[in-house]
Order: structure tokens, then C-alpha cells, then sequence
């Protein structure tokens, strides 16, 4: 309220004031007689069309507000903001309606309504969907129970040998409000359907849809319905309904993009509350996909095998919000335990049993590609992590989920998304790990080389690397290539911090490399720099990301797509046509595959949140004694490793 200009105070209204109210709710009516004794403006609020996981009644803030000057949109009895945008607005601006296009087709394919916790399977097709609402609903203005079985009985008539469903409220089916119907109600070709299905898929299977003003007509229209409406909500009077009593004053016809625009774009106010600030329709979408990704993916929850101590709270923060974490040491008892009580297995990358059954799922989780502001190795927590249901997006040797996403063509709105995701990238010079590191000056050259070096036991090396698996061999294979280049070798950062192998002798660096750049930024290499030559490093995504030439001599994530000149083999199936560019890869790479994590408030939030973050100087701070008994749990585990 008050980022749209409303300062908020409690008490009598002054001379100047107004006077806000929640919608037509069973107290708005001091509002309204206090506004009306003293002539003041009168404001009311509802909730905007997408709101939240869960119903407010559990606790949930919304996303966005419907802020009325006018009157309330579900009120036809008068005038409200969004019925005069409907029939006054142009309603044509290319933008605007491209924006409202993409809108549809987004919360479609995210199976996004107003409330989101549902995660029933849709009946079989073919139905007649009767929409039932709460009782004593503002939006109803008066309905009752007559008036509903007054449209059951309507549907029935005019569909005799059709299944009806009767679709309950969600906070009907949640106990928390009264419906119109109930068990009495069913019998014959009637159902009740009380499990929390999809909006969406509850429509898409009907033939027809009846309700008296609930937003589940609404979406009908969207999903390219003409409900049977037997109220006045918004959406009706405008000859994409079938009104059985016409709304007055709505004359005007529009399409159903013209009325997503005005009513999810124009008409309400979208909160983003990681910047504290008003944002756009897609960046409120952005936020709550973000939620809707563990609510979704961690519903029956995980067992978590062999995790680090010091891993294990930040772990159950990203996977264990819907149900927290179990962790447990033995493979075999772990996965015993999660046939017994319905889950999956949650497991570091590369460490899953060896035995794992092809039936129990399990999610192999590894950094993302925007991952902090320092380093794993020294146990900063990260604000991006990846889970992968199919492989691990390092190994080339079976498929993974990113490589599925790489290969997905992606629509306009993706594709712009990506694009500033992308600018944002550049001009902050943000990468994985966001080093304070020295900018070294490159002398003049006309082909600078940058080799970066990696950690030779990791996982990615061994996988992926093919022939070309260690550093050393990788700065005699760029030598080979470019005998006259001026050969820029960059050392890891953990084997820089001496965490980890992959150190190469100091006489053999200076017979290869014509300048090792120690403690450097990356970044300002990779601008520096006239191409990359690497064996899988993401600093080879980090320079196609900025758009310098990159050659591999492995397989990693990004070869194989015909973004780079591979001398490695790489998988067969990534030789896909249309071949995905640069900005499809961004968007599978740093918007779809990972989970971020806000580092302030510890929530899950959109990549752009974490880019933000990391500009502005925010970070996760790893706490002590943690990491202590990190270091204690590491020593135990090398000694009992040199024991056997």
C-alpha cells in the first residue's frame, strides 16, 4: 500500500485522509460509514489473481493487491477500476498484449491459479465441471444455496446423460469454510470432487463449466471456454461467457488476451518483497514459481545419504521446507527406509549407491553456475544448487535434466528474460564464485589465450575430460594449438588455496605458459583474453556467456550444442536441430535447471534475486563452529580411509 502511495494509519480520518477497507468483507461497513459521515474518499483492497501457495487463512502473504478507488471488481451493482479498464482502456497496445499472450501461456505450463497447493491427479475427461464456492463470500454479493442448486440443477438439464463434478472450494476442501454443497448433493452422474486437483487441468478436461462468479470461470475462458455464468464477476458481460443475467453497463467485446492484460497486468499491484519493492506481473510469476518448485518437487520428501555436517542445515533449507530432511549414513538402510515411508533418496552427485534401483527416485544435487561469494572448499554455503532427476549436467555419459532443457526451444518471453538475465551478467561482471581477485593487464597480443586450470580428481575431470585430464596436459595440448598465442594460464581457485589437487610444477609452467595469472578475476581475463581453451571448466560457459570464442577438449555441459569447437567427443544426442544459441543456454543454465536461495531471508527466490544480492555485496556467511566440525569430520574421514 504504501509503495502505491498510500501511507496507512489507524484511528479517525482527518481532513485530507481517506479511509481503505478490505473489499466488501463483514467489516466494511464501519469504513464505509466513516468515510461517508465525513465525505472522505473510500479505497478498497482484494487480494490480486494470483495470490499464493496456501489460502491467506493459513497464514500466507499475497503476491499482489487489487487497490479500488472506484468500488470492488467483483461488485457489478457499481463501477470498479477494473471494469473501467475493461471498457475504456484501448486495449491494444502490441506490448501489452504480447505480455498478456506470454502471460497465458506461462501459468499454463506452471499450472499457476490464485491458490497453488494442489497435487491431485484430474479426472478422466469429459465432464461438466460445476464450480462451488464459500459460503457468505463477498464475491457471491447474496448467492446462496438456492442459487447454486438452482445451477446444478441447469447443468444437469442441459447435460442429462453427461458425468457432473461438482469442483469444491479449496478452502472447503481444507476445512477452513463452509460450500454450498455437500455429500447430499451427489448420487447418480453427480461427484463431489474434493482433492486439491489443478485448476487448469479441471477445466481443460470439462465440456462445460458452470459457476456463479468464481475464478475458476476465469481461467475456463482462458483455457478457451465459454463458462455458463450465473453471476456478475469481472470477467462476465464482455461475449466470452454465457451470461444468464448480462452485467449492466458492459457493452464493449474483447478477447481473452484483452482481459488477462487488464485484469493480471493493468489492474493490480505486484509485490516483490526480496527488493521491498512494486514489480511487474512476470517478475511476480518469477517469485512465485521460485516457491512453487520445492512446494512441488519436495512434497513427499527426501532421505538424505552421506551429507557433511556442514552442509546439512543449508540442505534443509533448500530441499526440506514441505517436509524437513532425514539424513542417515548407510546407503542400504537409507534406501530401505525410503521404500518404507515413500520417499526419495536426496544425494550429493557422484556418491549414489552403486545399487540404487531404477524405481526409487533420486535427486543428485551439485552447486549451480551462480554459486557465491566464495569458495566451497572453505565452506561457504551456496546460493544456487542444482537437483537433477535423470543424471548430473557434468556427466557426459548419460543424459541429464539440463541437457533436456538445453535441447527445449524456449518462447518469447523466455528468450527476453534470458536476454537481461544475461546483460545484468555482463555489466556486473558476476560469476560462480565472485572473488575479490586482482585485475592483471594483459600486454598487447594479437591472440591472447586463457587456460583455465581445474581440480584434477573432480568429478567433472573424470567424466568428462577424456584424453586431455590434467592440467598439465591441457596447457601442452593449447600450446600445440596456438604455437605463436600468447598462452594466459589461470590455476583453480581451491588449487590456488592448496584445498585441492591439480598444481602443476613451476618449471613446467614457465616452458607452457607465458603468463601464469595467480589470484586474478577471472572476468577480467575472460574480456582480456581473444578465446578459451579448456577441458570442461564453467569458465568456458563464463566466456561463451560474454561471447569469446571456446574450444574443449572434453564434453562438459555446454559443448556438443555447436556453441564451441570441440576436439573431445561429445554425446551424439546433443546434435539436435533447431541447434539452441546462446541465449537458450543461458536460460536452461542459470534460470531453469537451479534452485537460488535469497541469502538475506533464507527463502527460495527467483536468479534475478541472487544476482541482486551478489551486487549489491550480500553473501552467506558460513557460521564457526560449523565449520570446525567440518574440518574434525573431514580428518576422522581421511584417517579412517588411510585405516583401511
Amino acid at each position: 500500500m504504501q509503495l502505491s502511495g498510500h501511507s496507512l494509519h489507524f484511528g479517525l480520518p482527518q481532513r485530507g485522509d481517506g479511509v481503505v477497507v478490505w473489499g466488501n468483507s463483514p467489516t466494511a461497513h464501519r469504513g464505509q460509514g466513516v468515510a461517508a459521515r465525513r465525505n472522505l474518499p473510500l479505497v478498497r483492497v482484494e487480494d490480486a489473481f494470483v495470490r499464493s501457495i496456501h489460502p491467506g487463512r493459513l497464514g500466507e502473504t499475497p503476491l499482489g493487491l487489487m487497490i479500488d478507488p472506484i468500488g470492488v471488481h467483483y461488485d457489478a451493482t457499481r463501477p470498479s477500476q477494473l471494469e473501467q479498464i475493461l471498457a475504456r482502456d484501448p486495449l491494444d497496445d502490441s506490448v501489452l498484449l504480447a505480455r498478456a499472450a506470454a502471460g497465458i501461456t506461462r501459468l499454463r505450463a506452471l499450472d499457476i491459479s490464485k491458490y497453488n497447493h494442489h497435487n491431485a491427479q484430474p479426472p478422466k475427461a469429459g465432464y461438466v465441471l460445476v464450480v462451488d464456492q464459500t459460503r457468505g463470500d463477498a464475491a457471491l454479493m447474496g448467492a446462496d444455496v438456492v442459487n447454486f442448486r438452482a445451477m446444478l440443477a441447469a447443468a444437469m438439464d442441459a447435460y442429462p446423460n453427461a458425468r457432473i463434478l461438482i469442483k469444491t472450494h479449496p478452502e472447503t476442501a481444507l476445512g477452513l469454510r463452509l460450500g454450498h454443497f455437500g455429500p447430499q448433493d451427489a448420487g447418480g452422474n453427480v461427484t463431489l470432487l474434493t482433492d486439491a486437483v489443478s485448476p487448469w487441468a479441471a477445466v481443460e478436461g470439462a465440456i462445460a463449466v458452470y459457476t456463479i462468479s468464481s475464478q475458476l470461470g476465469f481461467e475456463a475462458i482462458l483455457a478457451g471456454h465459454r463458462p455458463y455464468v450465473f453471476g456478475h464477476p469481472f470477467y462476465a458481460g464482455w461475449g466470452l461467457s454465457k451470461d444468464m443475467t448480462p452485467p449492466p453497463r458492459r457493452n464493449r467485446r474483447l478477447t481473452r488476451t484483452q482481459l488477462f492484460a487488464a485484469a493480471m497486468i493493468l489492474a493490480p499491484r505486484w509485490y516483490d518483497p526480496f527488493r521491498d519493492r512494486l514489480c511487474s506481473f512476470e517478475e511476480a510469476i518469477d517469485i512465485l514459481e521460485a516457491r512453487l518448485i520445492p512446494h512441488r518437487a519436495d512434497t513427499t520428501g527426501h532421505i538424505a545419504i552421506g551429507m557433511r555436517l556442514w552442509k546439512r542445515r543449508h540442505l534443509q533449507i533448500v530441499f526440506g521446507r514441505t517436509k524437513p530432511l532425514i539424513f542417515m549414513r548407510d546407503p542400504a538402510v537409507a534406501m530401505a527406509r525410503a521404500r518404507t515411508v515413500g520417499r526419495g533418496l536426496i544425494t550429493w552427485a557422484g556418491k549414489e549407491p552403486r545399487d540404487l534401483p531404477p524405481d526409487l527416485a533420486c535427486l543428485r544435487i551439485e552447486d549451480g553456475f551462480i554459486r557465491s561469494r566464495g569458495l566451497g572448499a572453505k565452506l561457504v554455503p551456496p546460493m544456487s544448487l542444482v537437483a537433477d532427476d535423470l543424471g548430473i549436467y557434468y556427466d557426459p555419459t548419460r543424459p541429464s535434466r539440463l541437457e533436456k532443457l538445453i535441447a527445449t526451444p524456449i518462447d518469447a518471453a523466455a528468450r527476453n528474460r534470458a536476454e537481461v538475465m544475461l546483460t545484468a551478467i555482463r555489466s556486473a561482471h558476476v560469476s560462480k564464485y565472485n572473488l575479490s581477485a586482482a585485475n592483471v593487464p594483459l600486454p598487447n597480443h594479437p591472440n591472447r589465450v586463457l587456460v583455465p586450470g581445474q581440480v584434477e580428481d573432480d568429478a567433472s575431470i573424470r567424466l568428462a575430460a577424456g584424453k586431455v585430464d590434467t592440467n598439465l596436459a591441457l596447457l601442452r595440448a593449447a600450446r600445440a594449438a596456438h604455437p605463436d598465442g600468447f598462452i594466459v594460464y589461470k590455476p583453480h581457485p581451491d588449487v590456488e588455496a592448496g584445498l585441492r589437487s591439480g598444481a602443476i610444477p613451476a618449471e613446467q609452467l614457465l616452458e607452457l605458459a607465458d603468463l601464469v595469472a595467480t589470484q586474478a578475476d577471472p572476468i577480467h581475463l575472460i574480456a582480456q583474453c581473444d578465446r578459451v581453451f579448456t577441458m570442461t571448466s564453467t569458465l568456458g560457459f563464463e566466456a561463451l556467456l560474454r561471447g569469446k570464442p571456446v574450444t574443449c577438449t572434453g564434453a562438459p555441459f555446454y559443448a556438443g550444442w555447436g556453441l564451441t569447437t570441440d576436439l573431445g567427443v561429445t554425446p551424439q544426442r546433443r546434435n539436435i536441430y533447431p541447434r539452441p544459441d546462446i541465449i537458450q543456454l543461458c536460460y536452461a543454465t542459470l534460470i531453469a535447471y537451479p534452485r537460488y536461495i535469497d541469502p538475506v531471508t533464507g527463502a527460495p527466490c527467483p536468479p534475478e534475486i541472487v544476482l541482486h544480492r551478489l551486487i549489491k555485496g550480500h553473501a552467506v556467511k558460513t557460521r564457526t563452529a560449523l565449520r570446525i566440525l567440518s574440518k574434525i569430520q573431514g580428518q576422522f574421514a581421511s584417517l579412517a580411509h588411510w585405516w583401511r
